[in-house]
């Protein structure tokens, strides 16, 4: 009979936990305030599944399920216990040069504006406009004030953005 056609037990295979966004060795886990939230909601939810997975760990794909959820439990209170939250709504931070936390609006060579917000690495989603603060693009605009002109290299080629804005 074909493999195809036969039940794979897959309880030899190594276990694989999605692993989180990467901090590069020796970086801060620097967090906003939003961030440290999502990170926390993240744990309880995980704490939660965690739970039901230990009442169900006889069944036959339980103790793989429950050794992921350990695993993703395990690496998340890792993250938060490193996690250092910086209040972008401290008065007294300088709002005239772009800062973790900084909402950014940019004006690229051709034109077009577009807004980020510089964030920590668990909380970054690009589709939102929220960068972590280690990738490229913040890189370039951290520091910089209204006015100041960055060059990024994109896979496109390099591209000329004016800081427009900072809140």
């Amino acid at each position: 009979m074909s493999k195809a056609f036969t039940k794979d037990d897959s309880s030899d295979a190594p276990l694989v936990v999605p692993a989180r966004a990467p901090l590069p060795a020796g970086a801060t886990n620097y967090v906003t305030r939003r961030g440290l939230a999502l990170l926390r909601d993240e744990l309880v939810r995980l704490r939660v599944e965690r739970g039901r997975l230990e009442s169900r760990s006889a069944e036959p794909d339980g103790p793989r399920e429950l050794a992921t959820a350990v695993a993703r439990v395990a690496e998340l209170e890792d993250r938060l216990s490193c996690a250092q939250l910086v209040d972008a709504t401290d008065a007294s931070a300088p709002r005239e040069h772009v800062h973790f936390g900084a909402t950014v609006t940019v004006r690229s060579d051709g034109g077009g504006e577009r807004t980020y917000e510089i964030v920590g690495v668990d909380e970054a989603d690009i589709a939102c406009g929220r960068v972590a603060f280690v990738a490229p693009l913040a890189r370039a605009l951290l520091g910089k004030g209204v006015g100041d002109v960055v060059t990024l290299r994109t896979p496109r080629g390099e591209e000329e953005l004016e800081v427009i804005t900072i809140a």
